[in-house]
């Protein structure tokens, strides 16, 4: 793993989970810390994915919130460029790595046994009789300094290959949904189950946040994990991707590189998805 020159703060992380966030958000906030105005939407819209998309029990929501905040330095660097996408892809994918390394699983039920099943009284259990939620606090204090090194060192790099055509999924559906061209790049490291990782599909997590970012910017002062929209979203996706959730099961494969991903959606791929996502 590398080692980052600026650094991440663990009480300054503990700091922020304790300010009312979630997993996502905090990790969101601690990799964009130094943006200037803060991404202050986009880091609340990355709520609903907490419990591994809504309680689903998939990718630790850390993951999803280091990749989107992976996403929004890339474009600070790169622009719109498919340079930015790129890098967005492989800082994804090291922060999957990595999180898999420290904890040895990467989705949330592994850790938690906590899903959107689960009874109140055994999330009472395990977040506050078995000490669960200061364990969120101590892999997010440990976790943030790993990512942020991790994204530092992908953002320094030079790639091997940017592929000419768009390369990720989650940034085609983004702009399939209006979105801007920051947001498109914020989303593209989710291509492919979270920077190719083969987990659950990253397009679906875009299109959850951004669903999520327009109710904030329409004045929603609450997101939480029975919100409609959000739900309406995943009921869409089921339909879409024949009632599947990970990424490898609907390709049937994990994508060997980003070029690979790119011939896969020039040729069709994901297309029925995408367009299930989109829909209005």
């Amino acid at each position: 793993m590398s080692e980052g020159k600026r650094g991440v703060s663990a009480i300054g992380t503990v700091g922020t989970f304790l300010n009312g966030r979630a997993c996502s958000d905090t990790l969101f906030h601690v990799l964009t810390r130094e943006f200037d105005p803060p991404l202050k939407f986009e880091e609340r819209a990355c709520m609903p994915l907490a419990g591994g998309i809504l309680q689903h029990g998939y990718q630790c929501v850390m993951i999803w919130g280091a990749a989107f905040a992976a996403g929004a330095q890339a474009h600070r660097l790169h622009g719109a460029d498919p340079l930015a996408e790129t890098k967005a892809i492989l800082a994804a994918g090291r922060i999957v790595l990595s999180f898999r390394t420290m904890r040895g699983t990467v989705d949330c039920y592994d850790i938690t046994h906590i899903d959107e099943s689960s009874s109140t009284g055994q999330m009472i259990t395990y977040f506050l009789l078995k000490g669960g939620t200061v364990g969120c606090f101590r892999m997010a204090a440990r976790y943030a300094s790993v990512a942020d090194a991790e994204v530092e060192a992908v953002l320094r790099e030079e790639p091997a290959e940017v592929p000419v055509a768009r390369a990720s999924c989650a940034a085609i559906l983004a702009r399939e949904m209006g979105a801007s061209d920051v947001h498109a790049v914020m989303a593209a490291g989710l291509a492919g189950g979270i920077g190719l990782s083969g987990g659950a599909c990253g397009a679906l997590g875009a299109a959850i946040w951004l669903t999520s970012l327009k109710a904030l910017q329409g004045g929603a002062k609450k997101l939480g994990f029975k919100d409609p929209g959000a739900a309406a979203v995943i009921d869409r996706f089921l339909r879409g991707s024949d009632f599947e959730f990970e990424c490898s099961k609907i390709v049937g494969r994990e994508f060997e590189s980003i070029a690979d991903h790119a011939d896969y959606l020039r040729g069709g791929g994901c297309a029925k998805v995408i367009r299930a996502l989109a829909a209005r």
